[in-house]
């Protein structure tokens, strides 16, 4: 009798664990980055260049072009690069970019900066004009070394020299965005 109740234990337990996965494979889990909790009816999503605040040119169009590719790396949107005959819009403007030198070489010129960047977003279903999505103040800060030939007294030269530092932030802002719309956080 001990046996049979042991085998009737193993097999409800076995039921008990099969039971506990099913639930979690079912609960809903996604690859972060990969999912999509944006409404069915939105295929194609508007991207017109960020609005540039700040001083420095040509930096909307680097950040603007980042989120353009971020969004169609997904493969599951097409994005335009305006605002007519979409299904969702995407603004921003870039209302804050900061260089703070943060070490200085021997005669006193800046070699590395501190950069802060600040983006005000906004995600906006067309059909319903309802926002989906929106953060007024997203905060981004690295630092970088001043390239050796750029002019270390003169900040504007910094995104001059050093594209590379303004792509990786433009390409961390993109890819928080992006996963921030479609994750719905």
């Amino acid at each position: 009798m001990a046996t049979g109740g042991g085998r009737a234990n193993r097999a409800v337990g076995t039921m008990v664990v099969l039971l506990s996965l099913a639930g979690v494979v079912g609960c809903g889990y996604a690859l972060a980055g990969r999912g999509n909790a944006l409404p069915p009816n939105i295929r194609v999503i508007g991207i017109p260049d960020f609005e540039n605040a700040t001083p420095y040119p040509e930096v909307e169009r680097v950040v603007s072009e980042g989120v353009r590719e971020e969004f169609s790396s997904r493969g599951q949107f097409r994005v335009e690069p305006g605002a007519d005959g979409v299904d969702a819009v995407l603004t921003g403007t870039i209302t804050r970019l900061e260089l703070v030198p943060t070490a200085l070489t021997a005669s006193l010129q800046a070699s590395r900066y501190y950069v802060t960047f600040v983006v005000s977003v906004e995600f906006r279903d067309q059909t319903t004009n309802d926002v989906l999505w929106a953060n007024p103040n997203m905060t981004f800060r690295e630092e970088y070394e001043v390239p050796s030939e750029a002019s270390a007294g003169d900040p504007t030269a910094f995104f001059r020299q050093d594209v590379n530092a303004l792509e990786r932030i433009s390409k961390n802002l993109a890819r928080t965005v992006v996963t921030s719309i479609l994750e719905a956080f």
